[in-house]
């Protein structure tokens, strides 16, 4: 069974949500028969690489927040994510363009390092006080942690079309499928949910999406007709 989630480096939901699903998955019982993949999704698409600022005055201008109503909703967000054993930093953190982000976690998929990347980038992000938005140098350092060659990630980094195909892809298939915000979870393309839900919900909707699951049901078998096998091809009867 496949578990696509679409997210963005740049939302906290999207960093409780992961930690939410995960404590999920560990306990499901068929976990080892789950694939993860992760989905670009841009909070900010239009917003150029190198333009960064703090948080909480983009909260302000972007939603109308007074700086005390701010400051409240980074604390909320920090209590919900020390519920999950995150750390997050409620104050001093920047954000910017995720673009580059994104384009680099496709080639960690490639490289079957995805997932450590993410996390990663995540931990940076709302943990640490250096940025992943001002200095390229740091993403080099998190990509080498996530098990990737330094300089294979410099020259996707220095390459602006390297998996922008695949990111713009993934973007408009989240369009499609009707995703408006991050994070969202999509089961089996069968089920989807929308929001950092609590872990219980995920686990239900992993039950009910492994019990669909159901194996292909063979309608005619070899026995029955001409096939090849490890043992070699049916002679035609005559």
């Amino acid at each position: 069974m496949r578990v696509e989630i679409w997210s963005d480096i740049a939302c906290p939901w999207c960093y409780v949500g992961k930690a939410r699903f995960e404590k999920a998955l560990a306990a499901f019982p068929h976990r080892d028969g789950v694939e993860v993949v992760h989905r670009s999704f841009e909070l900010d698409p239009g917003r150029a690489k190198g333009d960064t600022g703090l948080v909480l005055p983009m909260l302000m201008q972007k939603y109308g927040m007074s700086e005390d109503q701010a400051r409240e909703g980074e604390r909320r967000l920090g209590e919900n994510a020390a519920a999950e054993g995150l750390e997050y930093l409620t104050e001093g953190r920047d954000h910017g363009n995720t673009f580059d982000m994104h384009r680099l976690l496709h080639f960690a998929k490639e490289q079957g390092r995805q997932d450590e990347l993410i996390g990663l980038l995540y931990r940076a992000n709302f943990a640490e006080e250096r940025s992943v938005f001002a200095d390229d140098a740091r993403v080099v350092e998190l990509a080498v942690e996530a098990g990737l060659d330094a300089d294979e990630v410099r020259a996707v980094l220095a390459d602006p079309e390297r998996y922008a195909t695949e990111v713009r892809a993934d973007e408009r298939e989240a369009a499609e499928l009707g995703a408006n915000g991050v994070p969202f979870f999509v089961l089996d393309r069968k089920y989807g949910i929308s929001g950092a839900q609590p872990a219980e919900v995920f686990t239900q909707a992993l039950e009910q999406a492994w019990g669909e699951h159901a194996p292909l049901t063979t309608l005619a078998s070899a026995d029955d007709g001409d096939a090849c096998g490890p043992d070699g091809c049916a002679v035609p009867q005559s």
